[in-house]
């Protein structure tokens, strides 16, 4: 009777042992520093802002560093490949924003794919897009920039690169609007916001975060914000659809990805101590001035967002004829 017990005692542990390694690695995650995470647009871009102020707290609560890189170029493909063909071991991430479901509609041959080489971990937040211009242009309403567009057909806007979230809603709002433009790329968004700020660009659709500093000084207009409903942060500022330009709205959605086959335990931790910071009274603080909007949803839900976003921009570049390479 002993030895069956015995036997069977050995059996049960012979069971449980394949878990316990697994049970440790989550435990263990992250052991090592630092955590580097890729940010595919420059310093100062409205990612960036954002990007800054919720992986510093989250560095805290991991008990690890992480070190951000900016990588920017080609709309933020070029930090997103990177990450995707990083070691899904949970010290690569990327924070990235709209662009990364708009990518596929912009670059055909990405060398990776946004929904299945990615593990969506959570968005931080939405943050809507203004559209900019400089008081040396004189142009005081949207209404007024897209006759001077038709008009004209020469006006130029700006972006933080080919098919990053400041270039696809400027081209949804255009083509909205019925005008035709000459879209000049940038590596950033500080980049693109100089060149409206002096004149060189006519103007751009900025990420409220990068553009509210400019525009609280008075060297930026504010026409329209492009998102569905009006910002507090900028309550008198219209939207592009109470302008009268219909389908000219843009969710501009910024989050928190890993390398697809991340293990889970890694995805969901990372998910749980973000979610913990985005609702302390230091993030909120820091969020609500800028017009960034809580996005709460499961990882399964944001990667689904990201589906169907990716479906929704290739149709819409497709039927107005938007060609970006």
């Amino acid at each position: 009777m002993k030895t069956r017990r015995h036997v069977l005692t050995l059996a049960a542990a012979a069971l449980a042992a394949p878990a316990i390694p697994k049970f440790a690695r989550a435990q263990a995650w992250p052991s090592r520093g630092p955590i580097r995470v890729i940010i595919p647009f420059s310093a100062g871009s409205t990612v960036d802002v954002i990007g800054r102020i919720v992986l510093d707290p989250l560095s805290q609560r991991l008990g690890q560093t992480m070190v951000i890189e900016n990588r920017g170029g080609a709309g933020g493909s070029i930090g997103s490949a990177a990450v995707a063909k990083a070691d899904p071991d949970g010290y690569t991430l990327l924070v990235n924003a709209s662009a990364h479901s708009a990518a596929p509609a912009v670059y055909p041959n990405l060398s990776y794919d946004p929904s299945g080489d990615f593990a969506a971990v959570v968005p931080f937040g939405s943050v809507p897009n203004v559209i900019v211009i400089s008081p040396a242009k004189g142009i005081k309403t949207v209404k007024e920039l897209a006759e001077k567009a038709k008009a004209s057909g020469q006006m130029t806007f700006s972006s933080a690169g080919v098919g990053s979230a400041t270039h696809w809603a400027a081209e949804r709002f255009r083509v909205a609007a019925g005008f035709q433009g000459t879209h000049v790329p940038f590596r950033g968004g500080p980049e693109a916001l100089t060149e409206v700020m002096t004149g060189r660009v006519d103007w751009c659709a900025i990420g409220i975060t990068s553009g509210l500093p400019f525009i609280k000084q008075n060297t930026l207009i504010p026409l329209a914000v492009c998102s569905p409903q009006r910002t507090p942060a900028l309550a008198d500022v219209p939207t592009t659809l109470e302008a009268g330009f219909a389908d000219s709205d843009y969710i501009f959605w910024n989050g928190l990805l890993a390398p697809a086959k991340t293990p889970p335990d890694v995805v969901n931790r990372l998910r749980e101590e973000t979610i913990k910071v985005l609702d302390t009274a230091e993030v909120k603080a820091k969020f609500a001035p800028q017009g960034i909007d809580p996005m709460p949803m499961s990882s399964a839900d944001f990667g689904a967002l990201i589906k169907k976003e990716i479906e929704s921009n290739k149709k819409v570049a497709q039927a107005a004829g938007l060609k970006f390479n």
